[in-house]
């Protein structure tokens, strides 16, 4: 797979180092030339340039992109790289920065196909290291729904029931999952729950010590 990464700042240096270090190929798009020499230093194919010029991410490869992650701390520039984006067929995901508001998540969640808002998800992680447990808060998907991370127990009676066949309750649904010990993914249809798995679920807030109780048997 092919990722265009739109910006090199914090995020965007984590995100592109992490695809390529699990083989991706992932191109970087950036408009500040320090932050080239970054990106260039890092080792990255790099196209300097505004991305919101369309001719400046076709250059990054965009036509044959699978996904483009816009990153930058613009919100107005990473919306206008997610639709010139969406307009060659690529999966979009724009970050929002600090200023978050739910209206403004309102207003761009329509037209790309994930928003992310790293200072949310940072206090997020940092909450739930401090007060430990099986079930990690990971962040807000919505201001009602949640993401989190779940390790199923070693009793649990659902193991070698297949994954995507997991009936969990309220509006819960796996979003991804691992065996003990590898990288999360999105279930195939065959894959069968093991002990210590572990499964990122998303769902409302009241129901997430439902979905314990429920791996838990």
């Amino acid at each position: 797979m092919t990722f265009v990464i739109v910006g090199y700042g914090r995020v965007g240096r984590r995100t592109a180092a992490d695809l390529r270090a699990e083989g991706f190929d992932v191109a970087v798009v950036e408009i500040d030339p320090e932050r080239v020499e970054w990106a260039r230093s890092d080792g990255f194919e790099v196209v300097e340039g505004d991305a919101e010029d369309v001719r400046t991410l076709v250059d990054a490869g965009i036509e044959e992109a699978d996904a483009v992650a816009a990153l930058t701390g613009d919100l107005n520039a990473n919306f206008a790289a997610c639709m010139i984006a969406a307009d060659y067929d690529c999966r979009t995901v724009m970050r929002i920065d600090e200023d978050y508001r739910q209206e403004i998540y309102e207003r761009y969640a329509a037209d790309v196909d994930e928003i992310i808002y790293p200072e949310r998800l940072g206090a997020a992680g940092a909450k739930n290291a401090l007060l430990g447990g099986n079930l990690s808060v990971l962040g807000e998907v919505t201001e009602q729904l949640t993401l989190a991370s779940v390790h199923v127990p070693e009793d649990s009676p659902h193991v070698g029931v297949r994954v995507v066949s997991l009936e969990l309750p309220g509006d819960a649904r796996v979003y991804a999952h691992g065996h003990h010990g590898e990288p999360m993914d999105v279930p195939m249809p065959r894959v069968e729950l093991e002990a210590g798995d572990q499964l990122a679920v998303i769902a409302d807030r009241t129901s997430l010590d439902g979905v314990q109780s429920y791996l838990a048997g």
